[in-house]
């Protein structure tokens, strides 16, 4: 079994950390007006040449910032898109003391465009700061986000009369010259940050889905198309991969239910480079949708979870591997956490040290299985 020279590589992760106190405190200050913008940024830079130097150490080649400039994965990224308005999600108390983030509003209030560039200063202060032979890998939302929270009724009807095709057409436009900006930069290495293809394996969801006009086993091929209109326009040499998450907010989940619904749409259909899927427990079922991968495709088991402390046993994950390998071929496959350890700025309900276990774990399993240095 071969090491991959590029990514995603054997032991990868799906990108967020821990925010460091004093990076919240900053951001608290921040948001008081008590400190500039500009010494946001400057703290900001500290924590981030801090946790570049924290995954190098523990061994990883992909490294992103940790997510460290961001409050939540998606709406900080999407209300820089010309066109797009969204709210600051609220978070609701549920009846066994835990906390939900309910999900924010988005909306499409004009033509979608790309107005600025996004990523990209954030992208060349992150790969300053990766030494030589690493990957810096940038995370964005899926443009799916743009329909699946609103649906038809969330996109305005004055600008876009028919979905199909402008809308689609000119989200791809926007994530598209996204992509050619951080190309340019420097950037190889892209993962779209997907909640709604793994929602659409959920019966609840499939079922709002229903009662806001949508018909739940057509929309994973739609979505398919979608992303396909976006990766058209990927730059030759860069690397598009998708993560898959069923929620994950303060040791939380959304959504449960079999890859079943979606796989032939996200794995056949889909024409990006590779899938992050969470696999971390039962709530994702067994390892038979992955039988729709293609021979051209890299499939990143998420197989350890970020939500709980406690260390997976190295034997357990790789009986799991070989579980799944009887679906998808062992040089198809690789391994890292379920999500991120902070997909939002407060952060999961775990520790910094079991943080940095558990991805210590999946490079020594990963190094173990397919002989990865």
């Amino acid at each position: 079994m071969t090491a991959r020279t590029t990514p995603p590589f054997r032991a990868d992760h799906v990108g967020s950390f821990l925010r460091p106190r004093y990076l919240l405190e900053a951001r608290d200050q921040a948001a008081k007006g008590q400190i500039t913008p500009a010494q946001l940024r400057a703290v900001e830079d500290k924590a981030i040449t801090e946790i570049v130097k924290f995954q190098e150490d523990v061994g990883l080649k992909s490294i992103t910032d940790g997510e460290f400039r961001r409050t939540y994965f998606h709406i900080d990224f999407l209300q820089q898109l010309g066109g797009v308005k969204t709210d600051i999600p609220v978070t609701v108390r549920k009846p066994d003391g835990t906390e939900e983030l309910a999900p924010p509003v988005i909306r499409v209030v004009d033509k979608v465009r790309h107005v600025r560039d996004i990523q990209r200063a954030d992208f060349e202060y992150l790969k300053s700061q990766v030494s030589p032979g690493r990957t810096p890998k940038v995370t964005i939302p899926s443009p799916t986000m743009l329909h699946f929270r609103g649906g038809r009724a969330g996109i305005s009807r004055e600008h876009y009369p028919e979905l199909e095709p402008d809308f689609y057409e000119d989200v791809a436009r926007a994530y598209g010259d996204e992509l050619r900006s951080l190309h340019e930069a420097g950037c190889r290495y892209v993962q779209l940050d997907d909640t709604n293809l793994a929602y659409l394996c959920d019966d609840k969801m499939r079922e709002a889905a229903r009662q806001r006009g949508d018909d739940p086993d057509e929309l994973p091929h739609r979505y398919a198309k979608f992303i396909n209109r976006v990766a058209a326009h990927k730059p030759a040499g860069m690397t598009l991969a998708i993560h898959l998450c069923r929620g994950n907010f303060k040791s939380t989940w959304a959504a449960q239910g079999s890859y079943e619904p979606v796989a032939q749409a996200l794995l056949s259909e889909m024409d990006v480079d590779a899938y992050f899927l969470e696999y971390d427990d039962a709530r994702s079922g067994d390892f038979k949708p992955l039988r729709f991968l293609p021979k051209n495709k890299i499939v990143v088991l998420g197989l350890v979870t970020t939500k709980l402390g406690e260390l997976e046993k190295k034997d357990d994950l790789k009986r799991r591997i070989e579980d799944a390998a009887r679906y998808a071929p062992l040089d198809q496959l690789c391994l890292s956490p379920q999500c991120g350890f902070s997909s939002t700025v407060h952060g999961n309900v775990i520790q910094v040290e079991a943080q940095r276990a558990k991805l210590a774990l999946v490079i020594e399993t990963a190094r173990e299985v397919w002989g990865d240095a």
